[in-house]
């Protein structure tokens, strides 16, 4: 499959006529808690001619495939990127902090290094808690419910819980948010679920545990006291982000 990811992403830069500086594992594989037949979920930033961006009538700012087998892949064009990192978008904290690396650049570098002064606090509780609430009423009041679908509310959880006890973003990996930030009281079972999950088919579904739903109504109600306390925060300015720009136009492709 690593093989196919970069045959792929090799042909996306010749059909677009683009350069891509990073390309990353998004999904369950990033997480640490992928089942047998889990997508690829790769995602990537990339820069197109330089002349593209003096264009009056606008160029798209993403790509995208159609799914193919296990292989979803789509991303987006660094400018886009920068101006969503100004808003302090977690999904693109998420790209720049993936453990999973299929491309990397020079300038992922840098953003890594500068992209910490742009986090927020609040959009980042507001992105991971409505994701876990969403999750939530989705996936877990039936009687039997998907193993993994519990991962896809602790984990925006236990995200929300990090932010406020360190008010950093979020790592990608849920043992480490589980290690930081679940309650010794419940690993066991969460591991257990853990295991069911990395070993069953993604459509596998299991007892409803009524025990941890009403932890996790318990806990998500208490982020969101916490969150609405919260003071607004002033965004950072834009000149580090308009010279990680100039800098990723260094590595453009010809127009």
């Amino acid at each position: 499959m690593q093989e196919l990811i970069r045959q792929k992403l090799e042909e996306i830069e010749g059909e677009e006529n683009c350069r891509i500086l990073l390309a990353v594992e998004s999904g369950s594989r990033a997480w640490g808690f992928a089942s047998p037949d889990s997508d690829y979920d790769v995602r990537f930033i990339y820069v197109r001619p330089r002349g593209d961006y003096l264009k009056l009538e606008k160029v798209r700012d993403v790509i995208e495939r159609p799914i193919s087998g296990r292989l979803d892949i789509n991303g987006w064009d660094a400018a886009k990127a920068l101006r969503l990192l100004h808003k302090s978008n977690p999904t693109v904290f998420e790209w720049f902090s993936s453990p999973i690396l299929y491309r990397d650049s020079p300038f992922a570098g840098r953003v890594r290094a500068e992209m910490g002064k742009y986090f927020s606090r609040k959009s980042g509780l507001w992105h991971y808690l409505h994701m876990a609430q969403g999750n939530y009423r989705a996936y877990l009041r039936g009687d039997r419910v998907k193993a993994k679908k519990y991962f896809y509310v602790l984990r925006p959880l236990l995200a929300c819980r990090w932010i406020l006890e360190r008010g950093t973003p979020p790592p990608m990996a849920f043992a480490r948010l589980a290690e930081s930030q679940l309650e010794e009281e419940w690993k066991p079972l969460v591991d257990r679920l853990l295991e069911l999950k990395r070993g069953a088919p993604e459509v596998e579904k299991i007892p409803r545990i009524d025990r941890l739903n009403a932890y996790l109504d318990r806990e998500l109600a208490r982020v969101m006291e916490q969150l609405e306390r919260l003071p607004k925060e002033e965004p950072a300015g834009w000149e580090k982000l308009d010279a990680l720009f100039l800098s990723a136009l260094q590595a453009a492709p010809a127009g």
